[in-house]
């Protein structure tokens, strides 16, 4: 009696999880939505620690972070006007459901790198630390958006094409135009940060292309 007891109990469970609504990226709604939220925690704490280390990092963010320390702009603000002109591609395409997940991804992160100093405060940290863990921080979360079919917008977005159409490793593609924007960055920011952001960057992009290979991962 107990065995048929089990037995009927994961024939339920199969059928739940069989009956579960799924979105595009081959997970439950709910799982997309956990992905995204803690993928955004993870990036925006990332980027924190690089903006209390004056480093960068490479695709729109790191464009944001130029626009920043150059102009003074608000990060965030300069971080989600950047991306909107990738939206076009993303639709095009990937489809609405990668362009809204990437569209709630990109607004979540905005507001929380800006988050005021009483909710998240970082008074100095060593450029060598930041540009470990942030780029640590980066990769998991960007890889994570990846699996969930979403990503941080820009760069990322044509990542995720290139390497859906063409085989092109997403973390190798990413690594390309990381790599021409940090070297851009020398104009704005000294040679000493721009080393520690490059070092950050093969960490981050190491993760992407180590992890997030096609055919790898399924949902």
């Amino acid at each position: 009696m107990s065995q048929e007891l089990r037995l009927s109990a994961a024939q339920i469970n199969t059928a739940q999880a069989a009956a579960a609504p799924r979105s595009g990226s081959g997970h439950t709604t709910i799982e997309d939505l956990l992905a995204l939220f803690a993928a955004t925690i993870m990036i925006g704490l990332g980027i924190t620690l690089y903006k209390a280390a004056g480093l960068l990092t490479g695709g729109i963010a790191g464009l944001a972070f130029l626009v920043h320390y150059a102009l003074h702009a608000t990060y965030g603000w300069a971080f989600f006007v950047l991306n909107l002109p990738f939206y076009w591609l993303a639709v095009k395409r990937l489809g609405w459901a990668f362009t809204l997940r990437t569209f709630a991804a990109i607004a979540l992160l905005s507001v929380m790198t800006e988050l005021p100093t009483s909710a998240l405060g970082i008074g100095s940290v060593h450029p060598l630390y930041a540009s470990a863990a942030g780029g640590v921080l980066l990769g998991t979360g960007i890889l994570m958006l990846f699996r969930h079919r979403a990503s941080v917008g820009g760069i990322g977005i044509v990542a995720m094409y290139l390497q859906e159409s063409r085989g092109w490793r997403a973390g190798y593609v990413q690594l390309a135009f990381d790599s021409s924007i940090l070297l851009t960055s020398i104009l704005v920011v000294d040679l000493g940060r721009v080393a520690w952001s490059i070092l950050s960057a093969v960490i981050l992009n190491m993760i992407l292309s180590l992890n997030h290979r096609p055919g790898r991962y399924q949902a």
